[in-house]
């Protein structure tokens, strides 16, 4: 267990430690904003792209962990989603919003520097259908669920951002690399290399600063309160119930389906819910507790999962 915790909690650490840097303003808010920018349109594709076209894409691409994983993305979402509407009394749009929060996990940002480490190069596959799953069909269904009713030309906005969208893009094209068998050249190779690297700590920090902006008090707790329980027990339930029992995959797919999908709340839902202007306190509470709860909830379950820590 101190082995996972020593493997987990640096991680966690440079998060706090752009969440300091904001609190304490050692940095204006808008720097961890840029860097964000950096981590997401440079620095993450480029890594993925690299880890992508070095595996076959049958190695990297498992059709039935790709279903397995959006079966349980999806029903926390719909889930999340009717409770609050017909439990909390919640409007469509606010119920949607916290179905975004307790489905769209911060897989992007905290998959490769949590997983990577302990499943091997072999993880960016999963990471990357994660992605995917939680990125692409969610990001859709809640922009459309969200927006006002009668509102035209959501749904062919949010798939032209999806289209351009450079993670994606990278995905898409590492597989097609991998698919191909096309090595790619050693100069290019090393570039993306040293750029991907600075993925992980420019990720984290500006994932701490923006947490560094949001508030939590006891009444947004209490609300954020079930959403995060959805995305931090029931989501990594229904992962492991989908990807061993019913599908039966191998023990590699499970333990990714189950690490990822316990992962904190994305900064992505909160910008969401703020960009259509509905339940966007209750999402920004739920992405700090859930990220508070899974410093010490992550490397529990990944301890369980898994077998001893790797060396370095």
């Amino acid at each position: 267990m101190l082995g996972f915790l020593s493997l987990c909690l640096p991680i966690f650490a440079v998060i706090g430690l752009g969440w300091v840097a904001v609190r304490r303003g050692m940095i204006a808010p808008g720097v961890t904003d840029a860097v964000g920018i950096f981590a997401f349109n440079f620095a993450l594709p480029a890594m993925l792209l690299r880890l992508m076209a070095a595996q076959k894409l049958s190695e990297s691409f498992e059709p039935r962990f790709f279903a397995g994983y959006l079966a349980a993305c999806l029903l926390v979402f719909f889930g999340t989603l009717a409770g609050a509407m017909l439990l909390a009394g919640r409007r469509r749009g606010q119920a949607s919003a916290l179905g975004a929060g307790a489905a769209m996990g911060n897989v992007g940002y905290l998959g490769p520097p949590l997983l990577l480490p302990l499943l091997g190069e072999r993880g960016a596959g999963p990471v990357a259908m994660a992605i995917m799953s939680e990125v692409a069909i969610v990001i859709a269904l809640g922009s459309v669920l969200m927006a006002p009713i009668g509102e035209r030309g959501v749904l062919a906005r949010v798939l032209r951002s999806l289209l351009l969208n450079p993670v994606l893009l990278a995905i898409a094209g590492g597989a097609t690399l991998g698919a191909l068998q096309v090595p790619i050249p050693g100069p290019a190779e090393r570039f993306l290399a040293f750029l991907g690297n600075a993925a992980g700590p420019t990720a984290l920090f500006a994932l701490g600063g923006t947490l560094g902006k949001l508030s939590l008090d006891r009444r947004l707790a209490l609300a954020a309160g079930a959403a995060t329980l959805g995305k931090l027990v029931v989501y990594p339930a229904l992962a492991w119930a989908f990807l061993g029992p019913v599908l039966g995959l191998e023990w590699f797919w499970v333990q990714a389906g189950v690490m990822l999908a316990a992962m904190p709340t994305a900064t992505n839902a909160f910008v969401l819910a703020q960009r259509f202007h509905t339940g966007a306190e209750e999402v920004s509470a739920v992405v700090l507790l859930s990220t508070v709860i899974a410093s010490v909830g992550f490397p529990v379950t990944a301890w369980l999962l898994a077998g001893p820590v790797p060396g370095p």
